[in-house]
């Protein structure tokens, strides 16, 4: 069974919470159990927890969860790539998937409301990604 680890952003809680929730009943479905799910502050602070993750044996791969919505200056966009590539180092450094379940940059709160369905998408490749490449 596939051992999956979410790290969750607090930040827009009403939000991540539901995306969450989606994310864990997903990986219900696809037959994956979600062994430990750690919370930080914002997802700019996520990649030191995927990598608390990745370190531990029963993790095949980790879920990122976050939703960063645009405010007035481009800090959204700052956020979301230094995050996307950070977590995409930790990724090929640990051969372990980490998958990409954080909504924005350039997003309205209505729009992040739409798109709280992109947690099972996140679920979804780490599961897939793992059973292509033999480790599940």
């Amino acid at each position: 069974m596939v051992k999956l680890g979410f790290v969750v952003s607090e930040f827009n809680r009403d939000i991540t919470y539901q995306m969450e929730l989606l994310g864990k009943e997903h990986a219900k479905f696809l037959g994956a159990e979600v062994a430990n799910v750690v919370y930080v502050p914002g997802v700019y602070d996520m990649p030191l927890a995927v990598k608390m993750l990745l370190r531990r044996e029963d993790i095949d791969a980790v879920v990122t969860i976050g939703c960063v919505i645009q405010g007035e200056t481009g800090h959204d966009e700052v956020v979301v790539q230094h995050a996307a590539r950070k977590l995409m180092d930790l990724s090929l450094e640990y051969d372990k998937p980490v998958t990409l379940g954080i909504t924005g940059p350039k997003m309205s709160r209505p729009d992040a409301h739409r798109r709280v369905d992109y947690s099972k998408r996140a679920v979804e490749a780490a599961v897939k990604l793992l059973q292509r490449l033999g480790g599940e």
